[in-house]
């Protein structure tokens, strides 16, 4: 009887998840090492004219920035538990966009709609990825109940803080998040 030895190895189980944690911990280093420029210029969306290509970046790149160590473990630990769920349900293709849609969406509206506030963090990612989560056991013709308590149940919370709360959160980022998720979610197992 020939018994194999099993190894125990790393995987890199979810390149998408892992490159943006990376990014976001590269990105809190080097905002460090600046203190605080690279944020700045890169990493934060603000008004700015829109002749400067680094107002685009930032459009894209507030997701990766973060204001302190306690505010990207708090953002890392929820991406860390649903995105690698998530990139192996849908793909890596798909997760991206999703973050690049909500990078997008969350980036113009802050720009937009708060032009002496600087956003930055993947909250708005986070959230995305929680309402797209709820979209997973999605049948066909069925929406499931789950889904409607976490929509209601998370962006009824943020509306509600968003009206009654003075913090430093940013709650439409939350909530444009949820609809980029729900979106995704919808139209992801629409096809299936």
């Amino acid at each position: 009887m020939n018994v194999k030895e099993s190894k125990l190895r790393l995987s890199f189980n979810s390149p998408v998840v892992l490159g943006f944690t990376i990014s976001c911990f590269i990105v809190l280093i080097l905002d460090k090492l600046t203190r605080g420029a690279s944020t700045n210029m890169l990493f934060s969306v603000y008004r700015a004219p829109l002749v400067n290509p680094l107002t685009y970046i930032r459009f894209f790149g507030h997701v990766v920035g973060h204001a302190g160590w306690e505010h990207l473990f708090s953002n890392i630990m929820m991406l860390l538990v649903i995105g690698p769920l998530l990139e192996e349900k849908y793909g890596s293709i798909n997760i991206l966009a999703v973050i690049l849609a909500t990078a997008f969406m969350t980036g113009v509206c802050s720009f937009i709609c708060f032009p002496h506030i600087h956003l930055l963090g993947a909250s708005g990612v986070i959230f995305a990825f929680i309402l797209l989560a709820s979209f997973t056991s999605v049948k066909e013709g069925k929406i499931p109940l789950t889904f409607i308590l976490v929509a209601i149940i998370y962006i009824g919370q943020q509306i509600y803080k968003g009206i009654f709360i003075q913090d430093n959160i940013s709650n439409l980022t939350h909530i444009l998040g949820g609809l980029v998720g729900s979106g995704f979610g919808y139209l992801l197992n629409k096809e299936k």
